[in-house]
């Protein structure tokens, strides 16, 4: 008789105690490591796919191996070939990260409305007690699209007295957040000191923000995104601030990932970059495994996991 319930491919190298944990907690399952890089073996077998596709890798030779149901380490499945999925359950860690994320889109936008670091004082200001500075009580919030990260957004914004408009796909509903639905990117973003992209990464979401959506910002706006860097025209972007459209722009993803040694985004004065690390926090891997182990105790049992992604959609 065989000794495990269940084979889990663990596509992703490393996070030593996290995987230890992890067999340690299912010890009737094994866990196989595949290399992202290497060649697929041959006898390779298993029902359960755990993988980290932030980069293309051998993901697609995986699936004729047993596979049955894939998770998606990370929020994103843009690098999975969901085409090839039609027979298999899919899930992501959807959700697991939106708390440190809206916890960097607040701090963009709150330095950004204090001038900081900038308004520091290093020597003799040319003015004691005095500065212009702004306030977010009172600005309007753009969010583009409403899933769990611009959701998580909204709730941390609404004690700062700012008014909040969303954009989602289904364009219906409403929101407990005090969040007001706009039909359009355009509507949205026209009256927007603020916009922020939170969109998955799908044919319809590819440089969304293009020419004519920063056309629709008005010049002191400040444009935010936390999704993907292909939901952003980076050309049309730099344009728009040399050209005085969009005041700031802050970054925390781009095209490509990383960033070649002088690319434009490191230089500009007006762009903010960090290097994908909004999610960041002190427990974010360990929530992120806690998810992928309490699904898998969910498909053990006969469960539907969490963080069902819709192929067609997308995400």
């Amino acid at each position: 008789m065989d000794k495990y319930r269940a084979t889990v491919l663990v596509h992703t190298t490393g996070w030593g105690r996290h995987m230890e944990e992890l067999e340690e907690r299912f010890p009737d399952v094994e866990f196989v490591r595949v290399d992202p890089n290497d060649p697929v073996p041959g006898d390779l077998v298993g029902e359960i796919l755990f993988t980290l596709t932030f980069r293309p890798s051998n993901v697609a030779d995986l699936l004729d191996h047993g596979v049955r149901w894939v998770h998606s380490f990370g929020h994103g499945v843009d690098h999975l070939p969901l085409n090839l999925m039609d027979d298999l359950l899919v899930s992501c860690s959807r959700g697991v990260s939106a708390v440190p994320i809206a916890e960097w889109v607040l701090a963009m936008i709150l330095t950004a409305v204090k001038d900081l670091p900038i308004s520091w004082a290093n020597e003799p200001p040319e003015r004691w007690s005095w500065a212009n500075l702004g306030s977010v009580e009172g600005q309007t919030v753009a969010l583009i699209g409403f899933g769990s990260i611009n959701r998580a957004v909204a709730e941390r914004l609404q004690p700062f007295g700012a008014h909040l408009v969303a954009t989602r796909r289904s364009g219906t509903g409403t929101d407990t957040h005090g969040v007001s639905l706009a039909d359009t990117c355009a509507g949205a973003v026209s009256d927007a000191d603020h916009v922020v992209v939170a969109v998955p990464v799908t044919g319809e979401t590819h440089h969304l923000v293009d020419a004519a959506f920063l056309a629709a910002m008005k010049p002191e706006a400040h444009l935010i995104n936390v999704s993907r860097g292909s939901v952003v025209d980076q050309e049309a972007l730099r344009v728009a601030l040399d050209e005085g459209q969009v005041s700031m722009a802050s970054l925390d993803v781009s095209e490509p990932e990383p960033l070649p040694s002088g690319h434009w985004l490191y230089e500009h004065p007006k762009v903010r970059l960090s290097p994908h690390i909004s999610w960041s926090s002190p427990d974010a891997i360990q929530q992120l495994f806690d998810m992928f182990a309490n699904n898998l105790e969910c498909w053990l049992r006969g469960d539907a996991p969490e963080g069902i992604v819709d192929l067609e959609a997308g995400y």
